[in-house]
């Protein structure tokens, strides 16, 4: 008797793998909340220092357990001299997403403890790639640009210190805000691809370098972390907001993919999007430059007043207005994708720690559909 085939599901849709007190989105009334909290409530209000201890914790710290943590945070933010010496010998242009995973890896090496996956040592492990991603993202844009890596503060806040060591200036109020806002908001997301590799990784009993590589690896595709530098080139190309009209309609004529609209979950706003619509409106009318944020809004207008955008209910992602944010901040195209590492390490390894303490090996099926029984033929008789 065969066994009858359980029903396939591409990509996994509408399969659930795990119970979760990380977050949840609720794509139907466009709703995230962080172990309960709100995501509109966490972007106005929480350091990402705040969100990482709520994501490790499940609670919000203390002030007190806030300075704590800001400072072994902070403490751990440089960089092992043979790392940077080897990041010297990558070739210049080196894709920053391949840069961040190798040094990651790297880490590991550097780690005598690298194989403890106790609860202690992988909070402690995890305190130590939240604080030093920065560092690793920081300073490659310095590196391939024939600069000197700027070594980090431990005075600064995480969003701060990172701005600080990308540009060798401390940042305005309204930069750190927009930068700030972006991490909280990016920091977990459900069982995104990312996260979920990183769990089915972990799911093996593997060490956590390992689980975060592999999350870094996965949110490098233009299909998840990469789209947001995907979303900036498109806006570029259209370069002014008297051009939207034009290039929507070609766009729309050649079958061609809006990036950053619409989302897998949301069937209505992203709250995201939402929350970076308006920090990319408050950053353009400080700079006195309203371009990018003219054109965003303008080509948005234009898909939501679309039937196929319409009837899709296919609305601004995260994406969208992030890719905005981070340009006005003045941080390079193709450093946004790290940056959404940056945040999305808090969530990574939450979702690790969280695997480990009620662990079973992630193995799915897969339904065969090719050839059976088929009949040995010699080489020489191959045609």
């Amino acid at each position: 008797m065969t066994l009858q085939s359980a029903p396939v599901s591409k990509g996994l849709e509408g399969i659930v793998i795990a119970q979760s007190r990380l977050s949840k989105v609720d794509g139907s009334i466009g709703k995230l909340q962080y172990c309960g909290y709100n995501i509109k409530d966490l972007a106005a209000n929480a350091l990402f220092e705040e969100v990482i201890f709520l994501l490790w914790n499940y609670r919000l710290p203390t002030q007190s357990e806030l300075d704590t943590f800001r400072a072994d945070l902070a403490a751990q933010r440089v960089l092992e001299p043979e790392l940077l010496g080897m990041m010297k010998q990558f070739p210049k242009g080196t894709h920053p997403m391949s840069v961040l995973r190798t040094v990651v890896s790297a880490i590991g090496m550097f780690d005598p403890e690298a194989e403890d996956n106790s609860p202690e040592a992988n909070q402690r492990k995890a305190a130590r790639l939240a604080s030093v991603m920065p560092t690793i993202v920081a300073a490659w844009e310095r590196i391939r640009n024939d600069e000197e890596p700027i070594a980090p503060r431990d005075d600064l806040t995480l969003a701060t210190n990172f701005l600080y060591m990308l540009k060798g200036t401390e940042p305005t109020e309204t930069e750190t805000d927009a930068v700030n806002t972006y991490l909280v908001l990016l920091a977990d997301h459900g069982m995104n691809a990312s996260t979920f590799s990183a769990r089915v990784t972990t799911s093996t009993l593997s060490d956590i370098y390992s689980a975060i590589t592999t999350a870094i690896g996965t949110l490098k595709g233009p299909a998840h972390g990469g789209a947001n530098q995907k979303a900036m080139e498109q806006f570029m190309e259209i370069g002014s907001p008297d051009n939207v009209d034009a290039w929507f309609e070609q766009a729309m004529e050649n079958k061609r993919r809006i990036m950053g609209i619409g989302h897998r979950v949301y069937k209505t706003e992203d709250p995201r999007a939402t929350i970076l619509r308006e920090r990319s409106k408050a950053l353009a009318e400080s700079s006195g430059d309203r371009t990018w944020y003219e054109i965003a809004w303008r080509l948005e207008q234009r898909a939501r007043s679309h039937e196929f955008f319409i009837e899709r209910n296919l609305f601004a992602n995260v994406d969208y207005y992030s890719a905005i944010v981070l340009y006005q901040v003045g941080i390079p195209v193709d450093l946004f994708t790290p940056l959404f590492a940056m945040s999305r390490v808090a969530g990574w390894s939450a979702h690790v720690m969280e695997q480990w303490a009620d662990n079973r090996l992630i193995r799915p099926r897969a339904e065969y559909v090719g050839p059976e029984d088929l009949a040995w033929v010699p080489i020489e008789e191959r045609g």
